[in-house]
C-alpha cells in the first residue's frame, strides 16, 4: 500500500555527514515537535553511511508514523524501504523511478516556478509537487524565486503542493494560505538552537 502524503511540516535534513548521532537526534526532535514528514538529503559520496543513516532515520520515522522520503536517490529507497523519493531538475524523470520503485512509493518533483514542469509531473505520475524558492533561501541563495500565485494556480493539479525555500514560522503562514499543503524546511528547523521547539512553531500554523 502506498504511504499517505501528510500535510504539515516537511522537514528536510541538513548536511550532517559523518555525524550520525547528531543527524538522528535532530530528526527525533523534529518529529517530537510535530513534523509530519522527513526528507533525508545528503550529498556525501559515502554510500554505506547513507544507507545506515537512512535506515536509522526510517526507524525513528516509523515510530511517529511519518513518511521518510529520500532526496534524489530512488535506489536508496529500495535499499531501505523508505516511503519514496524526491526528484530535482537534474535527476531522473518521474517515469524511471516509478518503473524502479513500483506504484506503492511516493514520488515528489521539484517544479521551481514552472507550471509546465508541474503539468509534466502530473502527466508522468508524480504524487506531489514542490515549488520554490518561495522566499530568499540561505541554503540555496542562487535558487530561482517562485511567487505565491504559482502555488495558488498549482492547486488545480489535484496533487498535494509543497512550498520550499526560505520558509520560517513567520512567513510560512502566507504559503499555507496560498494553498501549500506542506512546508519544506531545512535551516529554520535543523539550524535552530532547539530543533523540537522550532518544529513545533511550524506545527502551530496548522493548529491555528
Amino acid at each position: 500500500m502506498k504511504p499517505v502524503f501528510k500535510p504539515g511540516l516537511y522537514a528536510i535534513t541538513a548536511q550532517r555527514y559523518p555525524d550520525m548521532r547528531r543527524l538522528v537526534t535532530e530528526v527525533q526532535h523534529a518529529l517530537e515537535g510535530g513534523a509530519a514528514m522527513i526528507q533525508f538529503r545528503d550529498k556525501s559520496k559515502d554510500r554505506a553511511w547513507r544507507e545506515d543513516a537512512a535506515g536509522a532515520i526510517l526507524e525513528i520515522c516509523n515510530g511517529f508514523d511519518a513518511p521518510l522520503l529520500i532526496n534524489d536517490d530512488a535506489r536508496l529507497v529500495l535499499a531501505t524501504g523508505a516511503a519514496g523519493v524526491h526528484l530535482g531538475k537534474n535527476d531522473m524523470s518521474v517515469t524511471s523511478p516509478r518503473e524502479l520503485l513500483g506504484i506503492n512509493k511516493l514520488i515528489g518533483v521539484s517544479c521551481y516556478n514552472s507550471p509546465e514542469r508541474a503539468s509534466q509531473g502530473v502527466a508522468d505520475g508524480a504524487d506531489h509537487l514542490a515549488f520554490g524558492s518561495v522566499f530568499a533561501s540561505a541554503s540555496k541563495p542562487e535558487a530561482v524565486r517562485c511567487e505565491l500565485d504559482v502555488i495558488r494556480q498549482a492547486r488545480s493539479s489535484g496533487l498535494p503542493v509543497v512550498a520550499i525555500g526560505g520558509i520560517t514560522p513567520d512567513n510560512g503562514r502566507a504559503a499555507v494560505e496560498a494553498g501549500a499543503d506542506a512546508l519544506a524546511v531545512i535551516g529554520a528547523v535543523f539550524d535552530a538552537p532547539d530543533v523540537r521547539k522550532a518544529a513545533a512553531s511550524f506545527s502551530e500554523i496548522w493548529e491555528s
